[in-house]
């Protein structure tokens, strides 16, 4: 998978994941991929919710040690 960029949320509790995570993909192009990392156990269902609602797409989840890593892909809005 090609990331177009990271964001390192961690430490940061909601809503500021998803604040950040708009931020950053708002200076993407459609289809480039956000690499988003967060410690927030809230994220999960908040990101997922918001990438849906957004119209971008929450390609993978994955969760390590207590970070939760989320590729989106940024959608045609």
């Amino acid at each position: 998978m090609n990331i177009d960029k990271v964001l390192n949320a961690k430490g940061l509790a909601c809503p500021m994941p998803i604040v950040k995570t708009k931020k950053a993909i708002d200076g993407l192009q459609s289809g480039q991929i956000l690499q988003v990392l967060t410690t927030d156990k809230g994220a999960k269902s908040d990101l997922t919710a918001w990438a849906t609602s957004t119209g971008h797409e929450i390609l993978d989840t994955q969760e390590e040690n207590g970070v939760l890593t989320f590729y989106i892909r940024k959608g045609e809005k």
